[in-house]
């Protein structure tokens, strides 16, 4: 019996010492969730004693490409993106399969996701879901009717047209016909652009019932801006996506009634998880999905201490 245990044991080290290498990381930017998704793949690299070298594009293509290439010249493992500009992933996806290194995107879908091969994979939550429970609770508050603003994301990012999507389609359904669009702008997910955005949509006069906005960051924007036009924040229902822990606490001080849980965190993990099984030539799915969770201020404590 001994002798199997230790047989057992001894595989398990052989597999983990087959990943001595460095996995190369390049994230888009560090705003809040991406930051939290950075620690996701550091602490899952540290409990692995996998070696990751991660760097940060500052959302530029150009610099994200060439991270790439220096990793694949450095004959990393495995390669994770986070893409800054998810039509632009095909050259990298090509660089990383012609030098046979496996590819994981994480996040943000690339464009060629269904064409990266047995050494690809995407981690990431179901963005069809994140939109469709943030637009569907937004609707069950205003009973099916009222005027929205919608706040949209990087325009380049196949999240913020999914998310969009997703709200069009909700208030095309019955329940939620009575629902009317006042207005749609790109704010980039970024929170002083959604404030500076919801300035000039107060001084031309709109009045929405609610504000929906593709994440956490460009809702907490709109907030503050209402909040310095003097609105009551029980005028208006706001919405984001991602629970991140700023956001959270909008929510307990009563100014953000409903975002969508994404585990940054998970999808971190979940990423260095794939990369490592990759590169020991082992399958992996080709999409691996990490749920969205509904948060509303009657469930936020349970997601307080989760990111």
């Amino acid at each position: 019996m001994k002798k199997l245990v230790a047989g057992a044991l001894l595989g398990v080290l052989m597999a983990s010492s087959a990943m001595a290498g460095n996995i190369g990381v390049s994230m888009a930017n560090s705003d809040t969730f991406l930051t939290v998704l950075r620690k996701g793949i550091e602490k899952a690299a540290g409990d692995a004693s996998q070696p990751v070298q991660i760097e940060i594009a500052d959302d530029d293509v150009q610099k994200q490409l060439s991270q790439i290439q220096n990793f694949i010249a450095s004959k990393v493992d495995a390669i994770i993106v986070n893409a800054v500009d998810t039509s632009a992933t095909a050259p990298m996806t090509k660089l990383a399969n012609d030098a046979g290194i496996p590819i994981v995107y994480v996040n943000r879908m690339p464009s060629d996701v269904d064409a990266l091969g047995p050494k690809g994979a995407f981690v990431a939550s179901d963005e069809v879901e994140s939109g469709t429970l943030q637009t569907k609770e937004v609707c069950r508050i205003l009973g099916g009717k009222g005027d929205i603003l919608v706040m949209v994301g990087d325009l380049a990012n196949q999240a913020a047209v999914q998310r969009t999507k997703d709200i069009h389609d909700v208030i095309a359904t019955p329940d939620c016909a009575g629902m009317k669009i006042l207005d749609e702008q790109t704010a980039v997910w970024d929170p002083v652009k959604a404030q500076d955005l919801m300035t000039n949509w107060i001084a031309a006069g709109h009045k929405p019932a609610a504000v929906i906005a593709n994440n956490d960051n460009m809702a907490i924007g709109a907030i503050n801006a209402m909040k310095a036009a003097g609105w009551g924040m029980n005028e208006v229902v706001v919405a984001g996506i991602d629970a991140t822990q700023e956001a959270l606490a909008y929510m307990k001080a009563g100014d953000l009634d409903v975002t969508v849980f994404q585990d940054a965190f998970g999808q971190g993990a979940g990423a260095v998880d794939a990369a490592i099984k990759l590169a020991k030539g082992d399958k992996v799915d080709a999409k691996v999905w990490i749920p969205f969770q509904l948060v509303t201020p009657e469930n936020m404590d349970q997601f307080v201490t989760k990111n």
